[in-house]
């Protein structure tokens, strides 16, 4: 992506563009039941006084735009015409120029730049944890009627609440010790902590942490920062880079000794292996990070394939089903979260690849909370189809929108990640 250049920026060359990527989307059409983005663009030139694309007016294009959660899933499972196909056709980032541009507008929304300071709101938010936590609650109707006058955050949608304190702070003089007698002992991993599991959910963190270590890994925990995806769906470009520079600064040397970077959460994994590299192409010391980072499950079974895993796993009762996150197929790496458990004994897990249809912030918004229900519901309906005793997914943002789901559809059930499932077979961790 060219984005420093002031073509990038052009707003007549953006609409030529659009217009020559959404004509050729009309003519094919086999991602209509993806994101809610085609099925807007179709409606759109459907409803058109031609039928197409030329009696479409630009302003019209926008909510198109607003519906891309950029996946990456139309690039990475259905489109044929993607790169080295002479139409090089790339829809997310297509989308994501877009809101660069609008974004060097000041068109970006007050809230929307909000959310994604998450190292400006995380440590106030953890400090004043009950009150935050009281304030976003479902069940108080006054504080969610409050965040949706100001904010727009849908009132029925679940936000993630705080910790007490971040994970660093909280696991940080507490990480265990290797376990020597496991065949991967000498490996050595920096677990980043990201955002979410600083700030947020510290569970399957530390889920993952145990199992590392039962398994011989040593273990150091690190959060310089948030990767930039939350303002990367925003098209703040600029501050993606920005913020990638400490945590490339904190990284890197731990690479250079042989460490090796481990992401719980794939959309954080997919920014240090993928965007970061294509926003910042002639950066070396990005492509060394790049290089060098795993996301959890990837590690894991990079651990069984190499050395074979800790003795100790026990069978877990019932059923897994697996929700494969988009950020996790982004990667092109297969469905590891289904190889990991495959490694519990007697465990069969059976794949879902449906969206959950949250997209990262995207899903909590009034106008948008409805949409993200009626896009998950395929992927809930199969999750539940066997009524498996365990439900997981690796995005700990569509966890709880998948349990919402779940409601809707009246079979609610928990849904965990999978690295919590292999601490349970471990033992290293109570069921919950």
């Amino acid at each position: 992506m060219d984005w420093q250049s002031e073509q990038f920026y052009d707003e007549a060359a953006l609409d030529a563009e659009l217009r020559r990527v959404f004509d050729i989307c009309h003519g094919c059409r086999r991602c209509f039941n993806l994101c809610d983005s085609f099925p807007r663009l179709f409606d759109l030139i459907d409803e058109a006084p031609s039928g197409e694309l030329d009696t479409v007016e630009s302003k019209d294009f926008q909510p198109v735009i607003d519906a891309c959660t950029l996946c990456d899933m139309c690039f990475m499972t259905k489109c044929p015409y993607v790169p080295p196909h002479e139409f090089n056709l790339d829809f997310p980032h297509l989308m994501l120029r877009a809101r660069a541009v609008a974004h060097r507008k000041g068109e970006t929304r007050l809230i929307e730049r909000h959310l994604a300071e998450t190292d400006r709101v995380g440590p106030v938010a953890t400090f004043l944890s009950g009150a935050a936590n009281m304030v976003t609650d479902r069940g108080n109707s006054l504080g969610r009627n409050v965040l949706e006058a100001v904010a727009g955050l849908d009132p029925r949608a679940t936000l993630p609440r705080y910790a007490d304190m971040p994970l660093t702070k909280a696991l940080g003089p507490v990480i265990p010790e290797p376990n020597a007698d496991a065949p991967a002992f000498g490996r050595k991993a920096v677990f980043y902590a990201t955002c979410f599991h600083n700030y947020n959910d510290h569970s399957i963190a530390t889920a993952a942490i145990r199992v590392l270590a039962h398994n011989g890994v040593a273990v150091t925990l690190e959060y310089p920062g948030c990767c930039g995806m939350p303002k990367l769906e925003n098209g703040d470009l600029p501050g993606v880079t920005a913020g990638a520079v400490p945590i490339v600064a904190a990284l890197l040397p731990y690479a250079a000794q042989g460490y090796d970077i481990v992401a719980a959460t794939p959309s954080c994994a997919l920014m240090l292996k993928f965007e970061w590299p294509l926003l910042m192409p002639g950066n070396a010391e990005v492509k060394a990070l790049s290089e060098a980072t795993y996301d959890l499950s990837e590690y894991v079974v990079d651990i069984a394939k190499k050395h074979g895993l800790a003795a100790g796993l026990q069978p877990l009762a019932g059923g897994i089903s697996v929700h494969l996150a988009c950020h996790s197929r982004a990667q092109n790496f297969g469905p590891k979260a289904v190889e990991m458990l495959k490694l519990i004994p007697e465990a069969n897990p059976a794949l879902v690849e449906r969206c959950s249809g949250h997209g990262g912030k995207w899903g909590y918004f009034k106008g948008n909370f409805d949409t993200a229900i009626k896009v998950g519901t395929p992927a809930g309906r199969a999750l539940v189809k066997t009524n498996p005793a365990h439900v997981v997914t690796e995005c700990p943002l569509a966890g709880p929108h998948l349990e919402q789901v779940l409601e809707a559809i009246g079979q609610p059930k928990a849904v965990h990640h999978p690295i919590e499932l292999l601490a349970r077979a471990y033992g290293l961790e109570r069921p919950t």
